[in-house]
């Protein structure tokens, strides 16, 4: 790629990719219908796990601990914010669903996305699902999450929040379910793993994420990504004008 193509490249990424420390309600009751092509959450499931006693968890591992999230995750989200959803996007892609489907206007799908954490002898969860707006067949992703061990190890994510998924998860996800030019939303923004995907992705993105200092996690972790990213389009540019 020469070196016009690489500047506009990253002036393409950098166009819409932000993230707001607000009540993801309050932003959504802002907007008009389906301005959004993909909203992608993980909201809260109502089980209990908000992060402060995570490190209790693990049995056969020492599992880390984490400060506790906005709302404790005491009870997942309620029928109007579900509702707001679908009415600001035009397809979902709900982490956690199988936790509060009677919630949901539309429970039955024909496509879950099934996340296989191949957590082995793990206490752990073997997997997660996402309950999906879209009409096709149920998928499965592989990739390990387990404590210390990842699926990527040569690319080892840094785990900042209790329930953050993997930069790779989300990157699947919009490799199938996204195409370019979509604008993605996330509810629930949380470590900020949606957010790097979309940007590697090319793709507009919102995030909100109402807890200050996850907020401020999540974009120290993003801005430490996209300056890596900047450094290495700065060399290929050098090295496309030699």
């Amino acid at each position: 790629m020469g070196s016009l193509g690489l500047i506009a490249r990253r002036r393409w990424r950098c166009w819409m990719n932000v993230a707001y420390n607000v009540d993801c309600m309050e932003y959504m009751l802002t907007l008009p219908d389906k301005v959004f092509d993909l909203a992608v959450v993980d909201p809260p499931y109502g089980i209990g796990e908000s992060g402060s006693k995570n490190h209790t968890r693990g049995k056969l591992a020492t599992a880390k601990n984490y400060k506790a999230f906005a709302g404790g995750d005491s009870q997942p989200p309620s029928l109007d914010y579900f509702e707001q959803l679908i009415r600001v996007s035009k397809n979902q892609i709900i982490f956690g669903a199988n936790h509060f489907a009677d919630r949901l206007p539309n429970p039955a799908s024909s496509c879950w996305i099934v996340w296989d954490k191949e957590n082995g002898n793990s206490d752990f969860a073997d997997c997660e699902l996402a309950w999906t707006s879209f009409k096709t067949a149920v998928r499965i992703f592989h990739f390990r999450w387990q404590g210390m061990l990842q699926g990527n190890m040569a690319n080892k994510e840094q785990r900042i929040h209790p329930t953050q998924k993997p930069v790779a998860l989300y990157a699947w996800i919009f490799s199938r379910y996204a195409k370019p030019g979509d604008k993605i939303l996330d509810t629930h923004l949380g470590s900020g793993s949606s957010r790097i995907a979309a940007y590697d992705a090319s793709l507009d993105f919102v995030g909100c994420e109402i807890d200050p200092d996850y907020f401020k996690a999540q974009e120290e972790r993003f801005k430490e990504h996209t300056a890596q990213e900047n450094l290495f389009l700065q060399m290929e540019m050098l090295e496309g004008m030699e």
